[in-house]
Order: C-alpha cells, then sequence, then structure tokens
C-alpha cells in the first residue's frame, strides 16, 4: 500500500476511526490522540497492510489494542504513583436542527444512552461500540478483539441486558 492510498483510506474512514476512540476513550483529548497513535501505527506498517482486505476492522483493532497498552501503563504507573482519573467527560453529541424541544430530547437521550455505555466494563462496552456504532458483524468483533464468536455474543447479550435495566426507568418509567 503507498501513501497515498493510506490518505485515501484515512479520508474514507477516518471519521469513523475517530468516533470510535472518542466512545472508547470517553475523552476528546485521549480521542485525538488515540486516533493520531492508530493512523502513525497504520503508516509504520504501511508495507504490511493489503489493500484488498478490510482496513476498517485492521484500524479499529489497533486503535483497541493501543488503548488497552495505554491503560495498563496508566494501571503500572498509578500502582508506584497515584494520580488523577484516567478518562475525562465526553464530548457533545449534537442534534437536527429540527424544533428546539426535539433537539433538547434527543441530546438528553444521547446522553444518557453515552453514559450507560460508558458505564459498563470495558469487556462488554467494547463489544456494544463495535457492533452497533461500527455497524461490525459478530465475526468482525471478535477478529478485532481476537476473542470467538460466542464470547462476543455473549458479551453483547450481557450488556444489551444491563443497559436495559439501566435505562428501563428512563424509556419505560
Amino acid at each position: 500500500m503507498t501513501i497515498q492510498e493510506l490518505e485515501q483510506v484515512i479520508a474514507g474512514e477516518g471519521k469513523n476511526i475517530y468516533s470510535f476512540c472518542l466512545q472508547l476513550t470517553g475523552s476528546k483529548h485521549l480521542a485525538d490522540e488515540l486516533y493520531q497513535d492508530t493512523f502513525l501505527r497504520a503508516t509504520e506498517k504501511i508495507r504490511k497492510l493489503d489493500g484488498e482486505g478490510n482496513l476498517r476492522s485492521y484500524f479499529l483493532s489497533i486503535a483497541l489494542m493501543l488503548w488497552k497498552n495505554q491503560k495498563r501503563k496508566f494501571a503500572w504507573r498509578n500502582r508506584i504513583a497515584p494520580v488523577d482519573s484516567f478518562s475525562e467527560e465526553m464530548g457533545e453529541v449534537i442534534g437536527g436542527e429540527e424544533d428546539v424541544l426535539g433537539d433538547c430530547l434527543r441530546e438528553e437521550q444521547c446522553r444518557l444512552v453515552r453514559e450507560a455505555v460508558s458505564s459498563l466494563p470495558e469487556k462488554y462496552r467494547v463489544p456494544i461500540l463495535l457492533y452497533y456504532m461500527e455497524e461490525m458483524s459478530v465475526a468482525e468483533v471478535a477478529g478485532v478483539m481476537k476473542i470467538p464468536p460466542g464470547t462476543v455474543k455473549s458479551r453483547l447479550r450481557v450488556a444489551r441486558k444491563r443497559l436495559e435495566s439501566e435505562l428501563e426507568g428512563y424509556y419505560y418509567g
């Protein structure tokens, strides 16, 4: 793969990858860094990239691997010298331009769902983000996370149940 081909892929998939990074980290600053590191790593391995393969899955798996490494390093450093929390506040979601009340309601719904998803343990949050936000199949999620498809299905089921119970009062109350 050439640099020009990689630039085209970034132009086409960059927004989706950044959105995943933002949801994964919960912070614009951390998402910016993760996004940049993801494509930096892809650039380093440009000769190994296959332009015919599913590059979005490849970039998402790089982002996930880098995020896990960052968290692991943070946890290790935190054992030595405790510091503040790793994640920061979530970015804003902006609704459409219909009526003000409708926009407010949509923003509130999005905020509640984002908070519910972000409160899930990582092993449930990541499959939910990949499956629903990135619209990946169970097999693709399994490939990105390097776990069996049955485990992905199980984690999705558990995550849906947890989200349902957490959001039940808002949507059904």
